[in-house]
């Protein structure tokens, strides 16, 4: 008798415990920068791209799903300020994030390819505002000498 009743007063205990966990799992799935992403222009304020970023052995990816409004001129553009490999490749379907290695909060140690100039930049990421906002913040040598976008969780 003495157990049951032991275990009835734990059951609440557990209970919540078990709440608060599933509370954790939710927060760290909005924390995570995999998903889809809007990228917006800085100086128009407009969603221009679709970035699909996901996780492989242990490090984030991201490449360019869609183009939100593309120029009817030119409908499937391509880099060709990219060098190398990457030059005349099409936006849709490109790599431009890479290598990027979880680092505290944030992501750090990989690459951000600006497909409009076609440079290369190191790269930190982290996710804002409860998981919908990407900060990516783009640098030569000093991440103090870059640039920040803020992508919107699609």
């Amino acid at each position: 008798m003495k157990s049951i009743l032991v275990g009835w007063l734990c059951l609440p205990i557990l209970l919540l415990a078990g709440s608060a966990l599933s509370q954790d799992a939710e927060t760290g799935a909005q924390t995570s920068p995999v998903g889809r992403w809007k990228t917006v222009d800085e100086a128009s304020g407009k969603a221009t791209s679709v970035v699909n970023i996901w996780q492989e052995n242990g490090k984030l990816y991201g490449r360019i799903e869609k183009l939100l409004d593309p120029d009817p001129g030119d409908p499937q553009p391509q880099c060709v300020s990219c060098e190398g490999e990457m030059r005349d490749r099409p936006v849709i379907g490109m790599r431009i994030l890479w290598d990027l290695q979880k680092d505290g909060d944030e992501w750090s140690g990989g690459k951000v390819l600006d497909p409009n100039n076609g440079k290369e930049y190191e790269c930190h990421i982290a996710v804002e505002d409860g998981g919908r906002k990407l900060k990516v913040r783009g640098f030569i040598g000093l991440s103090l000498l870059g640039r920040t976008q803020y992508w919107l969780r699609e």
